[in-house]
This record gives structure tokens, sequence and C-alpha cells, in this order.
């Protein structure tokens, strides 16, 4: 897609396409309500530069569109369609990789109380169940710092897959 198409996007439109990157609805509003960008890299700056800011809860909403790291995404939108890609290197038919994720995914949300989320895009599996048995040795302040990363890395690759 072209910014200039972005930019001219009614803001319900616009809004479900950014919206797709990172459910913040605060941060969707205000990176819609940017508009018109001079070009991507603005758009993506602004967006960066916003997502900066993201609270605790912020993060508890984006993270409410995730499925568990090794699991399929339960919607069929944009999203969906993104986690799948994202999590292309996770097996989902090898039996022991699936098991230690499953695992993995009970210790911390038992720990944390929320799903484990990692930028998946570009890491094998052996690299995810890496940092997720690192991640667990975090006290919650910092995974939450660790955590709220993982979702601005997401939304930038999600928004920059949308315009190149």
């Amino acid at each position: 897609m072209l910014i200039q198409e972005f930019d001219v996007m009614d803001t319900a439109e616009a809004s479900d396409l950014v919206r797709s990157c990172a459910d913040v609805p605060g941060w969707v509003g205000a990176v819609v309500a940017g508009r018109p960008y001079d070009d991507a890299q603005h758009l993506f700056a602004r967006a960066a530069e916003l997502a900066a800011t993201w609270t605790e809860l912020d993060v508890a909403r984006a993270l409410a569109d995730h499925p568990r790291i090794g699991e399929r995404h339960a919607g069929s939108g944009e999203s969906a369609a993104m986690s799948a890609r994202e999590q292309s290197g996770v097996d989902p038919t090898d039996a022991d990789v699936q098991e230690r994720l499953a695992e993995g995914n009970r210790a911390y949300e038992e720990r944390f109380d929320r799903i484990f989320l990692i930028r998946a895009a570009g890491r094998s599996a052996s690299e995810v169940l890496a940092q997720l048995e690192a991640r667990l040795a975090n006290d919650p302040v910092t995974e939450l710092q660790v955590t709220a990363q993982q979702l601005r890395e997401i939304a930038d690759l999600r928004l920059r897959g949308l315009f190149t």
C-alpha cells in the first residue's frame, strides 16, 4: 500500500488497518489522526514515538489480540494472518517443541498472569524457547517492560509490512 492511499482512507478503514498491527485504541487513534504523512518513514517514526508511551493497560489490551506462542490466532482477519506468518518458525508438527512451548507458556502465565509474547518473526523455535526460559527469571516490572518492547517491535514490523 502507498502512504498516499492510507492518507485518504476513511477514518474507520484506516483505524482497522492500524489496529491489525496493535490493538491499542489511543495509539490507533493518534496514528490515524496524524495523517497525512509526508512518507511512510514519517508514519513509522510517529507510530514508534506513540508506542513508546504505552501503559500497562495498553499492553494488556494488545496482548488480548495475540495467541500463545505455538498456537493459532482465534480470529480470521489481518491480525490473524500476520500472526500465522510471524510464527512460521515454530513447527506445529514438532511434538517436542509443542510440549516445551506448552510447559513454558503455563509456567509463564502462572508467574506473570498473562501470555508470553515475543516477536517471533525471524526467530527459530529454539530461539523462542530460549527466550521464554530466560524471561521466566525476570521480575514482574522488568518483564512488563520486555513484553511492551516486544509488542512495539511486532507493531512496527506489521506496520512496515503494510507499506512495503
